[in-house]
């Protein structure tokens, strides 16, 4: 983006007690007009992104932001010009929205998202919208299939929103069976599982989506899944960051974070150059290694979408 003078704007995913999302069209006369985006505008001298947010909110919708979190960060160049999408996510607010210049706003489920026409910017933001902020890694040492399953009942039974399924100590034939037991059972019960499997399989198969190792994920030139189903991928470096997000990963998993027992010779990111790392992408990132549910504020802080994680999602 050398030479594009860059906009820095900030935008709210704003949710209600139902767990809708606010959008609104833009007026047909401004730029990207008629298409939808999320509530906000650029930052004016001296503020922070969440000092704008707030203004904007209030300007545009007359509503009160009470509670908002960092959610992610989109660096986009248009061909007229480049934004810095500073994107919060607004859970608390006081106010009926109404919109103050004339534009049309609805409140839409998170999974309704995909189906408006948004600012090609606006598209990572659609799906940082629809993720929750931890992701369960279900696996276990000892490849017991029965303990595997009870794991699973327990993370669906926590409302775990978001499970990979990667057991990797059971055998081919061992894990295809859990696979597919574990597909009806998350499906029936609202979460979502990605298998961490061979994507030519996957492909076959109705789970909701693919986990790609980094081994896999390089050896891919294109996204294995279509877009209605999910792709992660597990990245260690910012070249497996890039590689990800050119081919079209919806969300990736960066690690180690920190230090873990179970890898005591991986030389650990730490949080700032985590945070380094995922500013240079336009891709929800999950932080694992050394963290737990305990370190999702601390995650998103530093530009996660949230924690990945094996045993501190443990019973």
């Amino acid at each position: 983006m050398s030479g594009c003078s860059e906009l820095h704007v900030a935008a709210g995913v704003i949710r209600n007690g139902l767990g809708q999302i606010l959008i609104a069209r833009r007026l047909a006369h401004v730029h990207q007009g008629d298409l939808w985006e999320f509530p906000g505008g650029k930052l004016e001298a001296g503020e922070t992104a969440k000092e704008a947010l707030s203004r904007e909110i209030r300007e545009e919708l007359n509503l009160e932001v009470i509670e908002a979190s960092p959610l992610i960060r989109i660096r986009h160049a248009y061909p007229e010009r480049c934004v810095l999408l500073d994107v919060w996510r607004v859970d608390r607010f006081e106010g009926t929205p109404i919109g103050m210049q004339g534009q049309p706003i609805r409140w839409v489920s998170p999974d309704e998202l995909p189906g408006f026409a948004f600012p090609a910017a606006n598209r990572p933001i659609v799906t940082a919208a629809r993720l929750p902020d931890q992701y369960a890694i279900l696996d276990d040492e000892s490849g017991d299939e029965a303990l595997l399953r009870e794991r699973l009942h327990h993370l669906v039974s926590r409302r775990a929103g978001l499970i990979q399924l990667r057991a990797r100590r059971l055998g081919v034939h061992q894990y295809e069976a859990l696979a597919h037991y574990a597909v009806e059972y998350c499906r029936e019960r609202g979460a979502i599982l990605l298998l961490n499997a061979d994507p030519c399989w996957v492909v076959g198969t109705s789970a909701a989506g693919l986990h790609l190792t980094a081994q896999r994920l390089m050896s891919l030139s294109e996204r294995p899944l279509e877009k209605a189903r999910w792709v992660a991928a597990s990245c260690h470096n910012l070249g497996e960051l890039k590689h990800a997000e050119r081919i079209g990963v919806d969300l990736a998993v960066l690690a180690p974070v920190l230090s873990t027992p179970t890898h005591p010779h991986a030389v650990p990111l730490g949080w700032i150059t985590f945070a380094e790392l995922v500013d240079q992408v336009n891709i929800p990132v999950f932080a694992l290694g050394g963290v737990s549910p305990a370190d999702v504020d601390v995650a998103k802080f530093h530009g996660a979408q949230g924690v990945a994680g094996i045993r501190g999602f443990l019973p």
